[in-house]
């Protein structure tokens, strides 16, 4: 085209033709970057808030997992050593202790085993001192070397949806022992424990009420059972039961 055809064109098409954008044009662009970045913002926060929701559920699978596994190491080495009471000697604690959950709310224990309740607290009971479980266990690891026994004192308590585990220093505690308290698993509804006898029947409390008089009364420190179960009631995955053999 000649420099004088190229002279009749309207200015804004020699503008366009020169490589130029008029405002209308950077306008549109500018709103589909806006748009482009408000669709990649909201799908890398979604990103995040699905990694932060995965990290919490690994955790607290982590923290199932570590709970049962230390459950199992503590009733599998249950020792029939009974400890002595934080006053006095007399009567002595046996070497595996549960009481029901009537107990736990100052109830009468049931006279009856086969429709007495396993040993339960419900989230929001208050603690009364007494735990849900307490054993002496074996295998108190020591690799200080220092001159103290291999077996150590252990008790489970639940309170306000939390399952806490405590240990003794010493095997036989007095007032002035302290305790080292773990939280091994939190956001649990309920949690059950239940113990097999020698006959295969499943018992609420241990001791067995079953056995009586002067000698068995000895021998109930001492006994324990062949299997324990334990059933969680969990905020996440519902109820999770595990079984327990005890060693010996």
């Amino acid at each position: 085209m000649s420099r004088r055809a190229n002279r009749r064109l309207p200015r804004a098409q020699q503008l366009r033709r020169a490589g130029g954008f008029t405002l209308l044009e950077l306008l549109v662009a500018l709103f589909i970057a806006a748009l482009m970045f408000a669709m990649g913002y909201a799908a890398l926060s979604q990103g995040l808030t699905s990694h932060d929701h995965l990290k919490e559920q690994q955790a607290r699978l982590l923290e199932l997992q570590t709970a049962m596994r230390v459950m199992e190491q503590d009733f599998v080495q249950l020792a029939p050593r009974p400890v002595r009471q934080t006053i006095g000697d007399e009567p002595s604690q046996p070497a595996l202790q549960a009481l029901p959950q009537g107990d736990l709310e100052g109830q009468p224990q049931s006279a009856s085993l086969q429709t007495a309740q396993p040993s339960q607290l419900q989230t929001g009971q208050t603690e009364t001192g007494q735990p849900l479980v307490a054993l002496t266990r074996n295998g108190w690891a020591n690799p200080a070397g220092l001159q103290r026994s291999a077996l150590q004192r252990v008790a489970y308590y639940f309170e306000n949806g939390t399952l806490r585990r405590e240990s003794w220093y010493v095997l036989d505690p007095t007032l002035s022992s302290t305790t080292a308290k773990r939280n091994l698993l939190t956001h649990v509804k309920s949690i059950t424990f239940q113990f097999m006898d020698v006959n295969r029947v499943w018992q609420a409390t241990w001791p067995p009420t079953t056995v009586q008089g002067m000698v068995a009364a000895e021998l109930s420190l001492r006994i324990r059972p062949i299997g324990v179960q334990v059933t969680i009631d969990t905020e996440d995955w519902g109820k999770i039961t595990r079984l327990f053999e005890v060693a010996g």
